[in-house]
């Protein structure tokens, strides 16, 4: 509307679209900023970037050889572990083997000094038996004789004595 006021008050008007002198200037400096930027500023910042790809790719590879080299630490302690498990197991046994060896023959000691203490108590006892039968046959004869004597109101000791010295019995 401005445009066809502008014409009937007999102003000259500008096309839109031929191209005047500042839009050839905004396109001169903006062609220069662009080129300025492109080969001052963009290359520090690619070149950072790639830096930063770099490392974000080493990393990853570090990452993975870590995760490798734990894979293989992880299988080498668990085959230790199993190989320590089934030395502890064999160790085990073997000291029950030997505990029970070694109970087997304090058994079998003790069963022989029970025996032999045995053995010596039979024959301490047999000795003393012998003993307590001589003895007890001594006094029974000596006792039967006072026994007689008392009842028979004589002494038949010297009787007996007598008697044992000739061959008979009254």
């Amino acid at each position: 509307m401005m445009s066809l006021a502008a014409e009937e008050a007999g102003e000259k008007t500008s096309n839109f679209l031929i191209p005047n002198a500042t839009l050839i200037a905004c396109l001169l400096i903006f062609i220069v900023v662009l080129v300025v930027i492109r080969t001052l500023v963009v290359p520090p910042i690619l070149e950072v970037l790639d830096e930063r790809d770099a490392r974000v790719a080493k990393t990853v590879e570090d990452n993975k050889a870590a995760a490798a080299s734990y894979a293989d630490a992880d299988r080498e302690y668990a085959a230790r572990l199993k190989e320590a498990r089934g030395d502890a197991t064999g160790i085990r046994d073997e000291a029950r083997a030997r505990g029970n060896e070694h109970v087997s023959a304090a058994k079998h000691k003790a069963t022989e000094e029970a025996d032999a203490a045995l053995a010596k108590i039979s024959a301490d006892l047999k000795v003393e038996a012998d003993k307590a039968v001589t003895t007890a046959k001594q006094d029974v004869s000596r006792l039967s004789e006072a026994l007689a004597g008392r009842v028979l109101g004589t002494d038949v000791a010297s009787a007996s004595a007598g008697a044992q010295q000739s061959g008979t019995v009254k």
